[in-house]
């Protein structure tokens, strides 16, 4: 084919052998308002074609004369169902000309190859497009139920429904939360969008306040009763709250807790992003999405793939394409660079400071810290050190070690090494490029907490600390104090 020619402005097609899917392919191009020109060896079935005013004309394709008979065609699609006459055709017309664009039918993997290495450009197997159409006709109809089955359950709230997200919201539990708060409103249905912890990353903090999403303290609730329907989003278990709940959606495997038995459960480990799953929902109700929606389910999907660069799926990249003309792009750059409070560069400091590298492994011991999610954005700024893959930033409030961990390493699991670590004597969450801990602070010392133990209990448990997590990184014998410097 000559150079700088595209498939979308050529208009002369062959089509050699016309079964079911010659002719499907016929009528599509015809429709498209292509010169098509047919050659099959049926003589009835030239005849038929001709009476419905298409170019068809009796030959056999396994004859060397077909090169000299499609010469003046720009494409040939060789789509008979015998594969062995399909092989000759391609190497008839390989053999007289390399420049036509060559489209062959197999029949499977390995006449597949055959035919590739004769010289088509484009192979295709009618069995396997099949199988990749009824997957996406299951996918569509499973998506279609789905959000049936969600709206009568939704439906069927009598007072309210509590949206909860994790305890501690990150962008994609907000975000999807948001998404499901539309979709009831779109079916009539008032809601609120609950949390049980606190909003404290300062990203996290700016993503809400810029679009402008309302969110309730669980605590600052009167009257629980209200709810009569419960949704957790981004996550499976309702903590504290004791309520019955009625739908989970999410993307992570989860283990629910005893006698949680929730009427629509849809999770969905092959998407990357809670926020995809809620943007596919959106489109199947067919809403008119608002801006503050699709930028908060813009931003959940590209936090949670770290910019589409870790775990992305197609699913991912397709619902971020159709979020994005209706997102709000300058909130998404302010979300994305807040200002750093003065408690965070406290912290960073303090982590710069105290900072023990092994190898291209890094901890570092924050100390006392009043907002704990200064120390997921230390361990953020620290893995930008040089040479630095992995790091992990600790600091104690609440008489509990919290402790954050990043990676960059495809060696590390950092959600694994924490728990291998902590999992036993603490609680752990997360995955393979970042991950968290909790753990009580009695678990390392023994020593009742007071002003005159506080040293000697930071001192007992940085060593602790630092020892278990070196070792569950299988870093042998760590340094006594190495900054890296």
């Amino acid at each position: 084919m000559s150079t700088g020619v595209t498939i979308s402005s050529i208009s002369d097609y062959a089509i050699l052998g016309c079964g079911s899917v010659g002719y499907a392919v016929a009528e599509e191009l015809v429709e498209q308002g292509k010169d098509v020109s047919i050659i099959d060896r049926d003589e009835s079935r030239v005849e038929s074609l001709r009476d419905q005013d298409l170019d068809a004309r009796a030959a056999d394709i396994r004859d060397a004369e077909i090169a000299d008979l499609v010469a003046d065609r720009d494409v040939v699609l060789i789509l008979a169902s015998d594969v062995e006459s399909n092989k000759q055709a391609l190497e008839h017309i390989r053999e007289a000309n390399d420049d036509q664009f060559v489209v062959a039918r197999a029949s499977d993997p390995v006449s597949g190859d055959e035919l590739s290495e004769l010289g088509a450009d484009i192979v295709i197997n009618p069995s396997s497009v099949i199988a990749e159409s009824a997957l996406r006709a299951l996918e569509s109809g499973e998506l279609e139920y789905n959000a049936s089955q969600l709206a009568g359950i939704v439906e069927e709230t009598g007072t309210q429904l509590a949206i909860v997200t994790q305890d501690s919201p990150d962008p994609d539990s907000i975000a999807s939360a948001a998404a499901l708060q539309a979709i009831a409103g779109h079916l009539d249905v008032d809601s609120d969008i609950i949390y049980l912890g606190d909003v404290g990353h300062q990203e996290n903090r700016a993503f809400v306040n810029l679009l402008g999403i309302d969110l309730v303290q669980w605590d600052e609730i009167e009257d629980h009763s209200i709810y009569d329907t419960v949704a957790l989003v981004d996550h499976g278990t309702a903590g504290e709250m004791e309520l019955p709940v009625d739908i989970v959606i999410d993307h992570h495997e989860a283990e629910t807790e005893e006698g949680v038995e929730p009427e629509f459960v849809d999770i969905r480990p092959n998407m990357s992003s809670t926020s995809t799953i809620m943007t596919k929902y959106i489109q199947e109700f067919d809403m008119n999405v608002s801006e503050e929606v699709a930028t908060a389910l813009l931003y959940g999907i590209r936090a949670e793939t770290l910019d589409f660069k870790r775990d992305t799926t197609p699913a991912d990249l397709t619902a971020a394409a159709y979020l994005y003309p209706f997102a709000n792009h300058d909130t998404l750059e302010q979300v994305e660079s807040p200002s750093m409070s003065p408690e965070t560069l406290d912290v960073l400091a303090e982590a710069i400071t105290n900072r023990d590298v092994q190898g291209s492994h890094l901890i570092s011991n924050a100390g006392i810290v009043r907002d704990r999610e200064a120390l997921t954005q230390a361990a953020s700024h620290l893995l930008n050190l040089e040479g630095v893959t992995t790091t992990a930033v600790f600091g104690i409030a609440d008489e509990t070690i919290f402790l954050a961990g990043r990676s960059k390493d495809i060696r590390i699991n950092i959600g694994k090494v924490l728990d291998d670590a902590y999992g036993e004597i603490g609680e752990t969450a997360g995955h393979s490029t970042q991950a968290s801990a909790e753990i009580p602070l009695g678990i390392f010392t023994g020593i009742e907490i007071s002003d005159g133990t506080r040293d000697t209990l930071l001192e007992l448990t940085e060593e602790a600390v630092k020892r278990t997590l070196f070792d569950a990184m299988g870093v042998e014998g760590s340094s006594e104090g190495s900054n890296g410097s």
